[in-house]
């Protein structure tokens, strides 16, 4: 039995830092906005050579807190890609801003940048690229386009923890970045939790009001904000587990190299990578127009898998009272995308099982 993924094996391996941690929040006595989340914010930062790391509840939080920063909302519109996690979307749309989609690349699954420049409009205020299965998007040209058209890059890294692009980590590519740190992420909390970076000063000062309240002092509110604050029992879990995320994604790397390896001469899409960036592989996505066979063959042999994503945003049932342009290549990937399992545990001898069960299957025709 290979699961998709096992948190407690993932977890085992920080357990004496992680029960340190929860010692240490217990004995603070304090539980929100504390020491812990200071030095997590400070570390992190640095982490992902951003000036700034402000704590919030979650990865959503996190994409629809920047955009309300920047004040996008009713009237204006975010490029997007057409195959995310629709998170991305829903960001966008709670802001009051109206998401643009543009489809992937089809060999990296990212957004594609040549299509970006033909979906702005005068309305135009942010593209918001994802770096999916936690492959850099290809910046540079995102970049190019925003310049040149004077709009804000927010990256919705929440799959993307300590990948790089050209050099430089996620999270310091844009004017500003939202990550997630729910459970199964590279660097997972013991719950939910999220955060931005941005080298922006007033946007970080601005973030940092909006996530408590719209208030810097307590019951001096300044605006109309929210309660999206990252807790310090989880941010301390953080600071337990950032130190060995490096080494977990060299890991992951590994895992990754040996599936690419030994799948190369089967009949499946392989995961591109860009030659200027360095992928975090979050996850493990290969393509099949087979993909139900596969699946009943990984089910019967008891090895994990999921589907990321087997609806794409616009053909949800939350986007079904607007009309969207035709995006061919999402409409191809949720019936053809699988998730095989990856972690920085896995074993040689484990990633050979998962590959003979797919040989085997696509051999039965």
């Amino acid at each position: 039995m290979i699961p998709f993924l096992d948190l407690k094996r993932v977890n085992a391996a920080h357990e004496p830092a992680l029960r340190a941690a929860i010692d240490r929040v217990l004995a603070s006595g304090w539980y929100i906005l504390g020491a812990e989340n200071e030095a997590f914010e400070q570390e992190f930062a640095r982490y992902c050579e951003a000036k700034h790391c402000i704590g919030v509840a979650n990865g959503l939080d996190a994409l629809t807190l920047i955009l309300r920063a920047y004040d996008i909302g009713a009237g204006d519109e975010v490029i997007v890609p057409s195959n995310t996690f629709i998170a991305t979307w829903l960001a966008v749309s709670q802001a009051g801003a109206t998401p643009v989609p543009v489809d992937p690349d089809p060999a990296t699954h990212n957004i594609g940048p040549a299509l970006i420049e033909a979906r702005i409009t005068p309305r135009t205020r942010a593209i918001m690229p994802v770096h999916l299965y936690g492959q850099p998007a290809d910046m540079d040209p995102i970049l190019a386009i925003a310049k040149k058209h004077g709009l804000k890059v927010i990256e919705d890294a929440a799959q993307a923890h300590g990948a790089r692009y050209a050099g430089r980590r996620a999270g310091s590519l844009g004017d500003a970045a939202g990550f997630s740190f729910y459970p199964g992420k590279n660097l997972g909390a013991l719950g939910d939790g999220g955060a931005i970076t941005t080298s922006d000063d007033q946007l970080a000062e601005r973030l940092k009001k909006l996530r408590n309240y719209g208030a810097s002092i307590k019951y001096h509110h300044e605006f109309a904000g929210v309660n999206s604050r990252l807790d310090e029992i989880q941010a301390a879990m953080l600071r337990a587990k950032l130190p060995a995320l490096d080494a977990e994604n060299a890991a992951r790397r590994a895992v990754a190299a040996a599936y690419l390896e030994q799948l190369q001469d089967l009949e499946l899409g392989l995961p591109a990578q860009l030659p200027q960036a360095e992928s975090a592989w979050h996850l493990m996505v290969v393509r099949s127009p087979r993909r139900e066979a596969l699946q009943r063959a990984l089910s019967a042999a008891q090895i994990g898998h999921l589907v990321h994503y087997p609806i794409a945003c616009h053909r949800q049932q939350a986007y079904a009272d607007q009309s969207w342009p035709d995006l061919p290549v999402a409409e191809q990937l949720q019936h053809e995308v699988l998730s095989l399992p990856i972690a920085p545990y896995m074993s040689a001898d484990e990633v050979s099982q998962v590959v003979s069960v797919l040989r085997q299957a696509l051999r039965a025709g």
